[in-house]
């Protein structure tokens, strides 16, 4: 009996798999807090390292493109805090590229042992990244109140390019998840990625400094629309969104999302197999 319904279970329509996805809902729960608890398990100062690393980076990026390389900010606003408006979305798709890469790996033996949805580890580790990037807003808000920087009505669409932050981090990251159980040299690919993205990305400058004959092209970088999206949401005033720009990064980060649960559900039945 036993037998016959794990081949039920393996067996199942696409619909029911996606139920199964709010069925299995407490095992997500489960797998999200125990990542975040192993974390920061026996560190000194906790989740402050979730501060800690945007900060420093901010700083550097100040110092070498604000002070050094004088690059421009936007109208009025404080290079700081053009900075760190770039860097929370940066640093919430890096740390979701570099969580999800290995999240199935990590969990090998619930993979082989146990059948549940398998689309829920990488998800989970995407949240973990999400935890930290709301703890880092913390830092942008102590900057606002240090530079006497009130954002305006634009603040209030935040949550769209956070969702769009989300989408293109699932996306990029079940990708990266079903690739590194095929292939495991996507462990040292992965960590190349983020730092060449942090670089070709507009974090330590303004998108506006990129010739307008280049603009389209830069933005087939999914993350230009979310970094632009944030700026613009956040820096309000003089801030400005090339709109052919940001349309044709959301329809890559659509793309990458629909691609990788495709992918990742395709690859899925071989994970138990293969890893």
């Amino acid at each position: 009996m036993k037998t016959n319904e794990l081949i039920i279970e393996a067996g199942r329509t696409e619909r029911q798999y996606w139920q199964d996805l709010w069925k299995y809902r407490e095992l997500f729960y489960f797998l999200a807090w125990r990542d975040i608890l192993v974390r920061y398990k026996q560190t000194v100062i906790g989740m402050a390292w979730a501060l800690i690393r945007p900060f420093l980076t901010m700083v550097v990026f100040t110092v070498v493109f604000g002070n050094l390389a004088k690059l421009p900010s936007e109208g009025d606003t404080p290079y700081p805090i053009l900075v760190y408006a770039a860097m929370l979305p940066w640093q919430f798709f890096s740390g979701a590229l570099s969580e999800c890469s290995n999240s199935l790996i990590n969990n090998a033996n619930l993979l082989s042992k146990v059948y549940f949805p398998r689309l829920i580890v990488p998800t989970s580790a995407v949240i973990v990244s999400f935890v930290d990037f709301m703890i880092s807003g913390m830092i942008l808000l102590g900057l606002m109140a240090w530079y006497n920087f009130v954002p305006d009505w634009r603040i209030l669409t935040l949550p769209l390019f956070i969702l769009i932050a989300f989408a293109a981090s699932m996306g990029a990251g079940l990708w990266l998840a079903a690739l590194t159980v095929e292939y495991r040299d996507f462990r040292y690919v992965v960590p190349f990625i983020v730092q060449f993205g942090l670089y070709i990305s507009p974090v330590g400058f303004s998108s506006k400094i990129v010739p307008e004959q280049w603009r389209l092209l830069y933005s087939l970088n999914p993350m230009v629309a979310v970094i632009d999206g944030f700026r613009w949401a956040i820096l309000g005033g003089e801030s400005q969104i090339y709109f052919p720009g940001f349309a044709l990064s959301l329809v890559i980060v659509v793309l990458l999302l629909g691609s990788g649960i495709w992918y990742f559900r395709k690859m899925e039945r071989t994970f138990a197999d293969v890893i």
